[in-house]
């Protein structure tokens, strides 16, 4: 006896059910992901972006040189001042560091980046990265390391520790100079970065910096501002009694907050109106 054969399409049979719908899912998972407080659980990985995308220049004993694109970077002491770099062992500017001990963190900016994208994905053993990308090679102050002349700051570093932690191995490494482009710095020599439009990295993507949001402790200063008119507001309403409602008016010129009740000034206004009045009335 023949076996009964199962319904559906032969596509749907040979996929063991019915066919699945990739429009519909795909909006259920959009309308999930615009769900308030839902969130996707992912394996783990790395996650800290932005990132600066800087351009780490190295050198063999030989004196040939190289560039690698490097996100993985950042502080990691103030005093002394050091910083850290994560690379693949199989890098061919690996074998530069480990030989060398030392190398120079270049930052990138907004005109940087297709040559610092290019770095990122053609190897040295196959390319010459200055030729390819137009940037120049300059001396650097300490360290026997080219630093590029179209960066904003060129970090020389030397490597104190390398730390083989599995797919990266992080070079721990003390600045021994910073080298910055006086054309950003102004008449007082303070330096002002966000001329040169620094380059930042964001999961596979690159961007502007944008624009400025606020400055170092800012939050700090406005709260104490707003707490230091709160106690002034406070402390003039107990002295007026504490009752009915207070009006605020600013001081122009310092910024100082005064206090009083709709009734006193009603009450002061026509005293001042009446002061004829009641003149005639303490003669009598």
């Amino acid at each position: 006896m023949a076996q009964k054969r199962a319904a559906g399409k032969p596509e749907e049979r040979r996929r063991g059910g019915a066919r699945q719908n990739p429009e519909g899912q795909l909006k259920k998972r959009v309308e999930t992901r615009n769900t308030p407080g839902s969130r996707a659980q992912w394996k783990p990985g790395n996650m800290i972006y932005p990132v600066p995308a800087v351009l780490v220049t190295v050198a063999d004993c030989e004196g040939n040189s190289n560039i690698i694109t490097i996100a993985w970077t950042g502080t990691i002491c103030t005093n002394p001042p050091m910083l850290s770099i994560s690379v693949r062992p199989e890098r061919h500017s690996y074998h530069m560091m480990k030989e060398t001990g030392e190398f120079v963190v270049n930052l990138t900016t907004e005109s940087m980046a297709w040559a610092t994208d290019y770095c990122g994905v053609r190897s040295g053993r196959d390319v010459d990265k200055w030729k390819e990308t137009g940037l120049t090679p300059e001396k650097a102050n300490v360290v026997d390391v080219p630093v590029i002349k179209e960066s904003p700051v060129n970090i020389e570093c030397r490597v104190v520790k390398v730390e083989e932690l599995g797919s990266h191995h992080m070079f721990l490494a003390q600045v021994v100079a910073v080298d910055v482009d006086e054309k950003y710095m102004d008449e007082k020599d303070t330096f002002h970065l966000s001329m040169a439009k620094p380059l930042a990295y964001s999961h596979g993507r690159y961007y502007g910096m944008g624009e400025e949001l606020g400055s170092f402790g800012y939050s700090v200063r406005k709260q104490e501002k707003g707490a230091k008119a709160g106690r002034k507001t406070s402390k003039s309403a107990e002295k007026a009694g504490g009752a009915g409602k207070v009006r605020k008016s600013a001081d122009v010129n310092g910024g100082k907050k005064a206090t009083t009740r709709p009734e006193q000034t009603r009450k002061a206004n026509s005293q001042k109106s009446d002061g004829p009045r009641n003149d005639k009335k303490r003669q009598k």
